[in-house]
């Protein structure tokens, strides 16, 4: 019987040797989860980024990984988040678990990544953000490193560094604004939509809009799904108002610019507005959107770097319209996991960290880069302004998205001077001119 047992034993432990050498021997393919809002554009853009990025490491033979060449499967999860958290948390437990993917790129509201990103910490699984930019989900790093450390943000830098970068955009403008029509006391409208992500960047506004010697004139919260935004611009209007600073995310964007471009209401728009960053708003806004101006990642013409001209452009030739910057998934495959797995060796989530948060690279929106926080810590945050990451400051105009900004910027007396390749003047819309041309 003892002898019985004993080959038990040893067969035992022979089939489970052999189960596991073939499974590491044919297993060919680095699973990547794609998660985001797939019925929506920002979802969309994560998954054409993600495709891209796949079609071209996987024509090329795949990624390095050791002593083979393993090419890459993405895995599309529908997080519906806009609409359920619960369904994105859901969608993050299935790549996890079912679908076993080694990495995860994507997520897009804060209120959603959040214990999205707690699933993926469980899991030990890199989870590379392109979407969210609230603080806490990098600060979370720092707190708590051991658990939070599969955590990487890939885009857009965080919500303290959108808003500073906004501020830019809104001084740049309220300067011309003042110039261009001598406006003695620039006013200032606050429209964000209600969501996790714009708290913080509400409270920089009221804050930092009056030492910029302009004069906030109120704050309005729309849903960031509404459809019909008539009593916030009337209110707008009778406030006089010369600057809406726009915090949209969400498809709220569209509606808000097509009934101001409809009621012309005499005042500029500036900040965030995601919906107006892809080239399907001109027909959205019925052409309503003329001269609405926004953050983004791409614009076509742009170049921060030798890279910039053909990512835009196959992107383009692709999926027939300008890259949104959730297309970052690109960026978080192409340029941020595979060179850190052939550094590496391996799919082992500690190893890679180790490595990631130590690599300077470029991309095709700049430099990444990783800070750390006040004590030292890892944030696996991004490095914005010279160096790092900026952005651009854009704007419609006739059809067509153009940058205004950078163009001559300097961040600080100190810094260098940043103008991109493909810049134009900002333009001021002739019904705001009529109104307060002198």
């Amino acid at each position: 019987m003892e002898r019985w047992n004993k080959g038990i034993f040893i067969f035992t432990m022979v089939f489970l040797f052999a189960v596991s050498f073939f499974a590491v021997a044919f297993a060919q393919e680095i699973k990547i989860g794609v998660i985001g809002p797939m019925q929506f554009v920002q979802g969309i853009g994560h998954w054409n980024g993600a495709t891209m990025a796949a079609e071209e490491l996987n024509a090329k033979g795949g990624i390095q990984v050791g002593a083979k060449k393993m090419k890459i499967q993405l895995i599309q999860a529908d997080s519906n988040e806009f609409l359920n958290v619960t369904d994105a948390t859901n969608a993050m437990e299935r790549l996890v678990t079912k679908d076993k993917v080694h990495f995860v790129v994507g997520g897009f509201r804060t209120e959603a990544v959040l214990p999205m990103q707690d699933i993926a910490m469980e899991n030990k699984k890199i989870f590379i953000g392109v979407g969210a930019a609230h603080d806490e989900l990098c600060l979370r790093v720092a707190k708590n490193y051991n658990t939070y450390k599969y955590w990487f943000r890939g885009s857009p830098f965080n919500s303290s560094f959108l808003g500073r970068t906004s501020f830019i955009h809104l001084g740049t403008v309220g300067a011309i604004l003042k110039q261009s029509l001598n406006i003695p006391k620039v006013k200032v409208a606050i429209v964000a939509e209600k969501a996790v992500w714009t708290e913080p960047m509400i409270k920089a506004a009221e804050g930092a809009i009056p030492n910029m010697g302009m004069e906030v004139v109120g704050v309005w919260r729309p849903s960031p799904v509404a459809t019909d935004v008539t009593a916030e611009l009337s209110a707008i209007q009778r406030s006089e108002a010369h600057i809406i600073f726009t915090i949209f995310s969400s498809s709220v964007g569209i509606p808000f610019a097509r009934q101001a471009g409809e009621l012309k209401i005499p005042a500029v728009q500036v900040g965030i507005n995601v919906e107006a960053q892809k080239d399907g708003f001109w027909q959205a806004t019925q052409k309503m959107g003329n001269y609405v101006t926004t953050m983004n990642t791409y614009a076509r013409g742009v170049e921060y770097n030798e890279l910039t001209k053909p990512f835009v452009d196959t992107y383009v030739k692709r999926f027939g319209e300008t890259p949104t910057y959730t297309a970052d998934t690109y960026t978080a495959i192409v340029h941020t996991l595979a060179p850190t797995i052939e550094q590496a060796g391996t799919l082992d989530s500690d190893k890679l960290v180790s490595i990631l948060e130590n690599r300077v690279y470029k991309v095709a929106s700049g430099t990444v880069s990783y800070l750390k926080d006040a004590e030292g810590r890892p944030l696996h945050e991004l490095k914005w302004g010279p160096g790092g990451l900026t952005s651009l400051g854009v704007q419609w105009q006739d059809g067509e998205l153009k940058a205004f900004w950078p163009n001559k910027w300097k961040a600080t007396p100190e810094a260098p001077e940043i103008t991109y390749t493909g810049m134009v003047p900002y333009k001021i819309p002739p019904w705001v001119i009529e109104k307060y041309k002198k």
